[in-house]
């Protein structure tokens, strides 16, 4: 408690496995549960003054924080306390990776996180700007299943069979131009070899197969 503080203590006694097994007291891992909160409050922090973004979040950290909510909220079904301290370690380095400080995503985030440590949370609370009252008065996130659904997929091209790349493609492509994008492809044109394919095999959202 002296040397980490609450918080840390509180979600690493979660964090060591789940509430029903008895489990040896170590602390040998505490130190990550520690990173991880600072991790958390940079989030709100650059060049050590409170900053936040009041402008729309982009969707990467949309679908990030909703796919969060959903997780958490099945955690919290289970009682899988350890599972929702990972998911919220995974939320929290991919926002960091995306450099995300938008205030829509990082005030849900609070809210999810205020039961897991409740001392960091309520004082980013205030820090955002709700001075008159605890975040627990505030509403649960609700999980949109809108940011989750997917508008691009990574193809797999395979040549006899053989997968040799993959190309990123909107999955509102007919048949008729995903093939005309595996074609313009700079990629295939080397596989290829100079040969003209006999037929293109193509199921939508999974797979490109060119014959040859």
């Amino acid at each position: 408690m002296e040397r980490f503080g609450a918080d840390t203590l509180r979600m690493y006694e979660m964090f060591l496995g789940p509430v029903e097994q008895s489990k040896p007291w170590d602390t040998k891992g505490i130190t990550g549960v520690h990173g991880f909160l600072k991790k958390y409050w940079r989030l709100f922090h650059m060049n050590g003054s409170f900053e936040v973004s009041s402008a729309p979040a982009q969707k990467e950290h949309l679908k990030t924080l909703h796919k969060t909510i959903k997780k958490i909220r099945e955690d919290l079904d289970r009682f899988s306390f350890n599972t929702g301290v990972s998911n919220f370690m995974i939320c929290v380095n991919e926002l960091t990776e995306s450099k995300c400080n938008h205030r829509e995503v990082l005030e849900a985030l609070t809210i999810l996180l205020a039961p897991y440590a409740p001392h960091i949370t309520e004082e980013l609370w205030e820090k955002l700007g709700h001075e008159s009252g605890s975040l627990y008065h505030a509403s649960y996130p609700t999980f949109n299943p809108e940011f989750l659904v997917e508008s691009d997929f990574d193809y797999p091209v395979s040549f006899n069979g053989k997968m040799r790349f993959k190309v990123k493609l909107p999955l509102s492509l007919s048949v008729d131009e995903i093939q005309q994008e595996v074609i313009n492809n700079a990629e295939t044109a080397k596989w290829l070899e100079g040969k003209t394919p006999k037929k293109f095999i193509i199921v939508p959202g999974k797979i490109v197969n060119v014959v040859i």
